[in-house]
């Protein structure tokens, strides 16, 4: 029976090497919250998570003086009631935010640890439908200096011709006709057949906003519409699904079964794009799929490809892993030491136990420091 015996956090602080926009901010480095959980068998699980462009140090405060504390002493394999635990204890500092991205973790780090001490992919550990590949949408069109609609053409044209079927392109920085002009010439490079999905991250206020650049773009049939407005705002999500034939997507910074069930309710989301290292964890994301598995919706994860890939593989709701091709953006990939491939627009899933990498040390010391709870 392995015990928790330790529990290790870091802050990575990583620069993007070039400052980089969507629609709402502008980002020039991201920090992650990175932990490590030790098994009395000596097997270690590993758990991460994008906390934000600033305040990282929030989430090694909520692992070490929170969590760590609920945890330590107890069965590995208790997931499901550590989770209550950790739930319970932070009630009055979390429920959401920076806490529950530190509980999400340290689930994920459970479920890593577990399908090592087995032996076994996570993908299998968790019951998989999928065995070898996941189908991806190549996740990319931020907005750079001097990037015109032709060069965003030009990128998304590229993740065709390495074999994807979908990609993603950011929108709502700029006016309705420049916006139209942008869509215009990705869907022109990509092709017809090809799924285009356009997400605003969070950038129009209001209905009336919104349609006047939907209306513009469902002529260039989207695969969705994603996070048109504040992630709080559920109210006009629903208003906008049924003012609009593009389905709405959005989940991506909700935290919790019970928000996700009230977008369900509202008919706010025809495809959820809960994250497992921003909702709860491993524990919760299954949870709220398999909620939105009885509404007949979709999952399609945000984010994270390396923890999301063998997620999909083992829900049949789910769709598509959101996959970016190098580490301008997703810098997260400089701190781990291997890294999944793709092939005919599919990602090839590892076949080594638990999420199949872990952390580059040298990489990691680069860019932040651990510090151990016994």
């Amino acid at each position: 029976m392995p015990r928790i015996e330790s529990i290790s956090v870091c802050t990575a602080v990583v620069p993007l090497d070039r400052v980089t926009s969507f629609s709402t901010r502008v980002v020039s480095r991201r920090e992650y919250g990175l932990v490590k959980i030790r098994s009395s068998d000596g097997v270690e699980g590993i758990g991460f998570c994008y906390v934000g462009s600033a305040g990282g140090e929030l989430m090694r405060v909520a692992v070490e003086q929170l969590l760590a504390p609920v945890l330590k002493g107890r069965d590995s394999y208790g997931v499901e009631g550590l989770w209550q635990a950790m739930y319970q204890e932070s009630l009055l500092q979390g429920r959401a935010g920076t806490v529950m991205r530190a509980i999400s973790v340290l689930d994920t780090a459970l479920w890593d640890l577990n399908a090592r001490t087995h032996g076994v992919p996570l993908h299998k550990y968790l019951g998989a439908v999928e065995l070898e590949t996941v189908p991806a949408y190549a996740s990319g069109g931020y907005y750079l200096d001097g990037k015109t609609p032709e060069k965003l053409g030009e990128e998304m044209a590229g993740y065709v011709e390495a074999g994807f079927r979908a990609v993603k392109m950011k929108a709502g920085r700029l006016s309705p006709v420049e916006e139209e002009a942008r869509v215009r010439a990705a869907r022109e490079a990509i092709g017809p057949d090809v799924e285009l999905m356009i997400d605003i991250n969070n950038g129009w206020h209001d209905v009336t906003e919104a349609l006047q650049f939907v209306r513009r773009f469902e002529a260039y049939d989207p695969y969705f519409i994603e996070e048109p407005f504040s992630p709080d705002d559920v109210d006009n999500h629903a208003r906008l699904a049924s003012a609009t034939r593009v389905p709405i997507a959005t989940g991506e910074i909700g935290y919790g079964r019970w928000y996700h069930k009230e977008l369900l309710d509202k008919q706010a989301a025809s495809i959820l794009q809960t994250d497992a290292l921003v909702c709860g964890g491993i524990s919760e994301w299954r949870r709220i799929a398999a909620t939105a598995a009885s509404y007949g919706v979709v999952v399609c994860p945000h984010w994270f490809h390396d923890v999301h890939a063998p997620l999909v593989a083992a829900t049949p709701n789910a769709r598509y892993v959101e996959f970016f091709r190098d580490d301008q953006v997703l810098n997260f990939r400089r701190l781990i030491d291997r890294q999944l491939t793709h092939k005919n627009g599919r990602i090839v899933l590892h076949q080594e136990p638990g999420l199949g990498f872990n952390f580059d040390e040298t990489q990691v010391a680069k860019y932040g420091r651990w510090t151990e709870s016994r």
